[in-house]
């Protein structure tokens, strides 16, 4: 009886194998899942900074990418660099939020810009400094002769963002003035307008 109730060494052996091939791909799980996972940041890192590299000129002539946002695009170079670009003096209501009320405006913003710049040659004009904190470009866009963010103004979609003072804030402001006053685009809707003058009183603060 007291044999029988022994383990045989092969079996425990055995066990012992088993148990270490578990660690062993377990380990190699963890391995390659880490290795993926940083391997993928990497890249999203280096893209990055390939981009940040690019450097546009004043004057220089590049078409739309794609549209990020009512102020944010990426453009693309002849050569076919994408380069992502803050459009200078306007700030545009979020797109995606969700029951927000003032989330159809972004979405007008964001389709107003791709209408905008949609298939037409894109002049670009760089603020000093040319980028943001976050390695964006920033500036002005035209088309023909027209400041894209200026019309976007006009139409009521989007807001001139006034904490950092650049050459054209005194016409961008008058052209919201006058939106406002005319009732267009997103002064239309009280609430929506109550949220951009809660926006405009604070970059007011800021920019003292």
């Amino acid at each position: 009886m007291q044999k029988a109730a022994q383990k045989s060494p092969w079996l425990l052996a055995f066990r012992a194998v088993d148990r270490s091939t578990r660690s062993f791909w377990i380990l190699v799980g963890i391995l390659f899942g880490a290795a993926l996972y940083f391997g993928v940041n990497a890249e999203s890192q280096r893209r990055a900074a390939q981009q940040a590299k690019v450097a546009l000129a004043t004057g220089q002539i590049v078409r739309l990418g794609r549209v990020i946002d009512g102020d944010t695009v990426t453009v693309l170079t002849e050569a076919g660099d994408s380069v992502p670009v803050r459009i200078l003096g306007i700030k545009a209501f979020d797109a995606k939020g969700d029951k927000d009320p003032t989330t159809r405006f972004g979405v007008e913003a964001v389709r107003a810009l791709g209408k905008a710049l949609e298939g037409k040659p894109v002049r670009v004009l760089l603020n000093d400094p040319p980028r943001d904190s976050h390695g964006r470009t920033i500036a002005q866009l035209y088309v023909d002769d027209e400041d894209v963010a200026l019309s976007l103004v006009e139409r009521g979609v989007v807001l001139v963002y006034s904490v950092y003072p650049f050459p054209a804030m005194s016409i961008y402001l008058q052209a919201q003035a006058a939106a406002r006053a005319d009732r267009k685009g997103l002064w239309a809707d009280a609430e929506t307008a109550h949220r951009a003058e809660w926006l405009m009183a604070d970059w007011r603060r800021r920019a003292e």
